[in-house]
Order: structure tokens, then C-alpha cells, then sequence
């Protein structure tokens, strides 16, 4: 570490003081993780709060969640802990982890490791390690290569995890390329903590991750998609996010983040649509009400990835994106179906993408109360997030265009809520069922009273309510223009 970043001696004294006596507070609450120590004690073995636990505890964050690492093999550790603790599962037993909860805390207690990469294999060889020290140095990075021996409380950090955990930087161990030679993922993690805990990365991490972005491609699609659905639900997405594009990493799983660079958006404003793009994950953070809405984020990120394959220049010299959102849904929906995200977040993403401007038809009110219905019938269940995305998407630096998108959009949702007051608009159905369609037609189920059914839903989006009299002569007039009358 420089000199410019680390903290002066005194108060690096004083820091380690304060923190370490907040660690012991933590233990001294936390009963159970003594109480633990002391049962591997007596089996002849180490116990040591380890990694993250550490790190959160002394970022006074810490949740239910604590992980420890310890000399014993899984089997011993299920003999410790049998009868002791209220559940126990194997399911990251290959990796040397056992879990169990006791008292309301989930604890993870994995056996000492070595685990490297052979530069070949998409998954990591897992060997056990036989002391604390290798543990340590294994480990992504300083801040998270700290550890509490149990019951004692002795404090163990050889890479200086507590200074950088000051300085509020991310640095490795051992050499970055050592580190991301044995795991190609804690690039990509890098990001994720830059993100989650709005610290810099060191500039050697930086270079490493630039110089050896090309390795992500050894990790499997499952791991990436899990690290950067953290990063992207961070507390500061926007650094995790520039820190992919400007290190390379994102092209490697996001290029359509990348292209988005390179392209002006229609306003010939200064600014690129990546810079917009930025602005609008910003801006749907701050509409978040409890806590991180990774659909909503995601769509952010997406919205505007159609905008490359549209892009046109008229005879005027105005650059269009037209029909760019049908683009970018198609292309969204490859991208989370490649990064293996399950099917109903890729459905809802994809079509907030493929909505995400059709409030731009709105104008001064002219739209009827069907296209309204319709606006919110489209929506289904997503009509909120949508809300929240079309104005996210307002960037604008003309005051005077923000405020009087914002008011139309004001004037919309007031429109929504006196129609919904009116109208079950969460649930619009024709106001015949399937069974009053075959009854009155006198027909069997099938393809013909589905048809029958679309068309009065398209009846009601376009009229309203209707009452029964009513609904039955427009399902009989429909019929006879069928030919089935």
C-alpha cells in the first residue's frame, strides 16, 4: 500500500484498539460462536471466526450469517456440532463447508483450505489446508483474510486487512495475478465489494484485472450471474458498473453494456447513452423503497441496449434509435437467458425493456381511457416498476422538458388511479367467462371459445365495463360475423 493511503501510526493504533474491542463486543453478545470454540477446543481442534464475518463486524454490519474455518475435516465437524445444533445440512460439503443454525444464527464452519484453479477446469479443485496462516493467504482479499481464534478472542490479520479496511481499499493477499490466477472470478468480485462497500480498488488490483480479464471466461455462467446480481443490488452499483467496462470485464459476460459507449443518444447532447444508462440505474435506486429491486435495476441497465443496432442519422442530422426498445428486448432476453438468470426475472426484465417507452405516446393526455387500460393491462403485475423506470429514464438537463415530462407522467398515473377506482384494472377479463361463452354459443371447449374470450377482453380493454345484456349481444354479434350464427 502507498504512504499516501494507509492511515498514520497513531492512528492506526487507535483504529485497531477501537476495533478490535468491537469484535470482542460482537463475541460477547454472540454466545454461541464461544460456545462453539469451545466444543472444537475439546475435540483437539482450532475454531476461528473468519473472512466476511470479520470484515462486517467491524464494519458494525454484521447480520445472522457467521463463517468459520477450522482444522477439522467435515466428518469431525459433524461430530462436534451433532446434538448441539438445532439443524445441520451437507450442501456445501465437497467444498469442505458444513452449515447449521443455533439460536437464530445460520453458521458455516469449512475446513482449512488450498484451493486453487488448474487453468484449465471452470470450477475450483478444492484441497484441504492445514493451518490458519495458508487459509488466510488463500483468501480473495486483505479485508476479508482477517480472523477471531475461538474462545480466546486473539485477533490474526497478516496481510494488514485492518489498515485497508480503514483506508477503505480492496487489495489481494498475495500478487493480484496470483490471486486471479487461482480464481478468475474475484476479478469480477472486485467490483462487487467496490460496489457493496463503496471502497477503491488498489491501482495493482486494477491493472491485474484489465491485464487478465480474458480468464472470466474459465468461470461458469452461474458463478458470474450470482456475482453480478450482487454487485448490481451494491449500495453504489455505478462504480461496480464502470469498473467492468473500464477493466474489460464486461465483455467478457456484458458486452451490450460496453457498446453502449459509443453511441450519441438523440438529443446530440454531450453526454453517450452509456453515460445516460449510468444515470438511469441511479435514478431507479433512489425510487427502491425496500431495498435493492434487482428487476428494476436490471431493466435500467438494459433499456437502452436496442440503441446501437437502431442507430440512424436522418438528412437532418438528428440520430434516431427508432423501434430500438423491441431490439433491446430480444437482446436482453439473450443476454439473462446466457447468464442463466431464471425464467420469470428474464420475462419480467424483457418486458420492462420492451414497455419502457411507450409512455412516450402519452403527449398532453390525448390517449383514450382504452389505451390507458390498455397501458396498465400490458403492464400485469409490473405496472409499478414500469412507473418507476419510465421516470428513472427522464435525464434530461432542460428543466423546463423534465418538469413537463414529469407532469404528463403525474397526469397518467392520475389517470390510472381514477380509472382503477372505476374498473378492477389489476384484473381486466371479459365480462363473460368460459363457460357462459360455450353455454350461450353451444359450443365445447376449444380453440374457438378462446378466440371468442380475446375478443371480448379486446371489448373491454376498448369499452370498459360492460353488463351482461350488453356483453352477451356483442359475443352473439361476433359469432354471426364468425359465421357461427
Amino acid at each position: 500500500m502507498s504512504e499516501a493511503s494507509a492511515p498514520h501510526a497513531a492512528e492506526r493504533r487507535e483504529l485497531t484498539t477501537v476495533q478490535r474491542n468491537a469484535v470482542a463486543e460482537l463475541l460477547r453478545v454472540s454466545p454461541v460462536a464461544d460456545e462453539l470454540g469451545r466444543r472444537f477446543a475439546r475435540a483437539g481442534h482450532e475454531l476461528h471466526l473468519v473472512g466476511g464475518s470479520v470484515r462486517d463486524a467491524l464494519l458494525s454490519r454484521l447480520g445472522d450469517d457467521l463463517d468459520f474455518c477450522t482444522d477439522a475435516h467435515p466428518d469431525q465437524t459433524l461430530r462436534i456440532i451433532k446434538g448441539w445444533a438445532e439443524s445441520i445440512w451437507e450442501t456445501g460439503r465437497e467444498f469442505g463447508t458444513i452449515g447449521c443454525q443455533r439460536d437464530g444464527l445460520r453458521l458455516e464452519i469449512t475446513t482449512f483450505r488450498a484451493e486453487a484453479y488448474d487453468q484449465v477446469s471452470r470450477n475450483p479443485v478444492v484441497e484441504y489446508g492445514t493451518n490458519l496462516t495458508d487459509d488466510l493467504r488463500r483468501r480473495d482479499f486483505t479485508v476479508n483474510a482477517m480472523a477471531v481464534s475461538l474462545p480466546e478472542h486473539r485477533f490474526t490479520d497478516p496481510h494488514g486487512g485492518l489498515d485497508d479496511l480503514a483506508a477503505k481499499i480492496i487489495r489481494t493477499p498475495g500478487t493480484p495475478a496470483e490471486s486471479f490466477g487461482d480464481d478468475p472470478l474475484r476479478m469480477l468480485r472486485a467490483a462487487r465489494f467496490a460496489a457493496q462497500l463503496c471502497f477503491a480498488v488498489h491501482p495493482d488490483v486494477r491493472t491485474a484485472m484489465t491485464s487478465m480479464a480474458a480468464d472470466l471466461d474459465r468461470i461458469t455462467a452461474e458463478r458470474i450471474r450470482d456475482e453480478f446480481t450482487k454487485l448490481l443490488c451494491g449500495t453504489d452499483p455505478i462504480t461496480g458498473l464502470r469498473l467492468l467496462v473500464d477493466t474489460g470485464l464486461a465483455d467478457r459476460f456484458l458486452p451490450e453494456l460496453t457498446g453502449l459507449k459509443l453511441t450519441i443518444d438523440e438529443h446530440a447532447q454531450h453526454k453517450d447513452v452509456y453515460e445516460h444508462t449510468l444515470t438511469v440505474v441511479s435514478n431507479a435506486v433512489s425510487y427502491e423503497t425496500d431495498g435493492c429491486d434487482f428487476v428494476l435495476r436490471m431493466a435500467a441497465l438494459m433499456h437502452d441496449v436496442g440503441k446501437p443496432a437502431t442507430k440512424a442519422v436522418g438528412a437532418d442530422g438528428r440520430v434516431s434509435f427508432h423501434h430500438h426498445e423491441v431490439v433491446g428486448a430480444r437482446l436482453t432476453k439473450a443476454r439473462l437467458k446466457a447468464m442463466r438468470y431464471p425464467k420469470d426475472v428474464t420475462s419480467q426484465v424483457t418486458k420492462l425493456v420492451g414497455l419502457h417507452l411507450r409512455f412516450y405516446g402519452y403527449g398532453r393526455g390525448e390517449w383514450t381511457d382504452s389505451a390507458v387500460r390498455r397501458y396498465v393491462t400490458d403492464a400485469g403485475d409490473l405496472v409499478d416498476r414500469l412507473h418507476k423506470l419510465t421516470r428513472s429514464d427522464c435525464t434530461t438537463r432542460n428543466r423546463r422538458k423534465a418538469a413537463q415530462l414529469a407532469a404528463d407522467y403525474d397526469a397518467l398515473e392520475e389517470r390510472i388511479t381514477r380509472i382503477a377506482a372505476e374498473e378492477d384494472l389489476a384484473r381486466v377479463r371479459p365480462d363473460l367467462d368460459g363457460n357462459a361463452i360455450m353455454e350461450l354459443l353451444g359450443v365445447p371447449p376449444g380453440p374457438l371459445v378462446g378466440r371468442a374470450w380475446q375478443h371480448l377482453k379486446e371489448l373491454r380493454l376498448e369499452r370498459g365495463p360492460l353488463d351482461r345484456d350488453e356483453a352477451e349481444v356483442e359475443l352473439l354479434r361476433w359469432a354471426h360475423d364468425q359465421g357461427l350464427r
